[in-house]
């Protein structure tokens, strides 16, 4: 009786053995392949492909063919995990019939241990758009029209402000951070880790209101900061590091405040582009032109035909002999620092539109203002709008040549070459009083 236990048990663990080797076996033999399917779906029906060659090449001089079935599956097994090349012979597809993209031919496909890779040759009409550098470049200058007219509005303000105390303010950038953050809060009431959600108001109403507590702070700022560092005769040296750690302050405030995250104005997102010619633009960015162009011709006139812009030019030119002359200038420096903090402001919320919202979106372009300044001639209005449409306008259009990362190389290049051939600027004078 024990016998047969035994010989019943010795073989019941000979059995398993048997079957276990052949599960590794067939597990081992598996191994790795690459395979895919041809097909398009047309009216709700799947349409294959018979006959079409898929070569696979790999390390090692590694190279196999496979043809698609009724099915349109084709597959490949592999020597082992490898990066191979997979390319289709688009010349055994039917008639009618092409990749969405030609440059999609040949794929590398990583493979892992025992994996059986998928790929996949998209069928169907190309939705590739080949344009001509004519086109492209009309696209390219409409584009960079409307991010020089945003630098423009930032840029008017730092100029006057520079005009006028003779103040290179680094924290200008915050400004515009401001009046981005402070329209989609107000717009949208939601403020992390300060106030509970209130509803948000329209787009328009939030922006108004955002630009008047823009002007505020630009008075605010004046009043409670620069205004005291002048009375006690601060140096021009130490108000410039002391507009640089404000700017530093100001810009991890915001990044604790709102966080790292960017954010689109919820009223107008994904709206789709309006065609003039082989331009193509967003409603939103034409009429945020149209805003730009009204408000920065309003400044100009402001600053010709009004008595605080005569002011203002007569304090940019000579403060003391402005006040000689009984103007106070004091409060032209006032009202420029609340003009300055709006213009700013209205940059950020255009620019907020064109690219979304972020806690340092203002530090990102201020050295691109401070090109648009020095460019058209520090402490001219008329210069720094100049400046600022050939910086935006370069910057664009320079992409056509060379990559978009050195973009903004290139502005600063041109910046180099305009004050080497002319140091005061654009619309600069060659000699400044003040």
């Amino acid at each position: 009786m024990r016998r047969r236990v035994a010989f019943f048990m010795a073989a019941l663990v000979s059995a398993l053995v048997v079957v276990l080797g052949m599960g590794a076996g067939a597990a081992q033999a598996d191994g790795e392949s690459i395979f895919g399917f041809l097909f398009q779906t047309k009216k709700g029906e799947r349409v294959a492909y018979e006959g079409v060659a898929i070569t696979v090449k790999g390390p090692s001089g590694f190279s196999d063919k496979a043809t698609s079935d009724k099915t349109g599956r084709w597959t490949v097994d592999v020597p082992g995990p490898a990066t191979y090349t997979v390319s289709i012979d688009t010349k055994g597809l039917p008639k009618g019939v092409n990749l969405t993209d030609e440059s999609k031919k040949s794929l590398k496909v990583p493979v892992l241990v025992d994996q059986d890779k998928p790929v996949l040759f998209p069928l169907g009409k190309s939705t590739r758009v080949i344009e001509s550098k004519w086109s492209q470049a009309a696209q390219l200058i409409a584009e960079g029209f409307r991010f020089g007219l945003i630098l423009a509005l930032a840029a008017v303000g730092l100029s006057l402000i520079f005009g006028t105390t003779g103040l290179t303010n680094f924290a200008h950038g915050e400004l515009v951070t401001i009046g981005a953050l402070l329209t989609w809060w107000i717009s949208t009431g939601n403020l992390p880790k300060i106030l509970p959600d209130f509803g948000g108001f329209q787009f328009f109403p939030a922006a108004a209101l955002a630009l008047v507590i823009c002007g505020l702070i630009g008075w605010a700022n004046d009043a409670w900061l620069w205004a005291p560092l002048r009375r006690r005769g601060t140096g021009l040296i130490a108000a410039m590091i002391v507009s640089i750690g404000l700017g530093i302050f100001l810009r991890y405030f915001f990044l604790n405040l709102f966080t790292g995250n960017t954010r689109q104005f919820p009223d107008y997102q994904g709206a789709k582009g309006i065609d003039i010619g082989p331009i193509s633009l967003a409603p939103v960015d034409y009429w945020s032109m149209a805003v730009a162009i009204v408000v920065l011709i309003a400044t100009i006139l402001a600053l010709v035909r009004t008595r605080i812009g005569k002011a203002t030019r007569a304090v940019a030119d000579n403060p003391a002999l402005a006040a000689a002359s009984g103007i106070d200038v004091d409060r032209v420096i006032r009202v420029v620092w609340v003009a300055g903090a709006f213009l700013a402001g209205l940059a950020g919320v255009l620019l907020g539109l064109a690219q979304g919202i972020t806690f340092k979106m203002g530090f990102q372009i201020l050295l691109l203002i401070f090109a648009a300044v020095t460019l058209g001639g520090l402490g001219t209005a008329y210069g720094a709008l100049v400046g600022s449409l050939v910086v935006g306008m370069f910057i664009s259009v320079s992409t056509l040549w060379i990559p978009p990362e050195l973009k903004n190389v290139g502005a600063l290049g041109i910046l180099i070459v305009i004050l080497l051939v002319r140091p005061q600027g654009i619309l600069g004078r060659a000699q400044r009083v003040g």
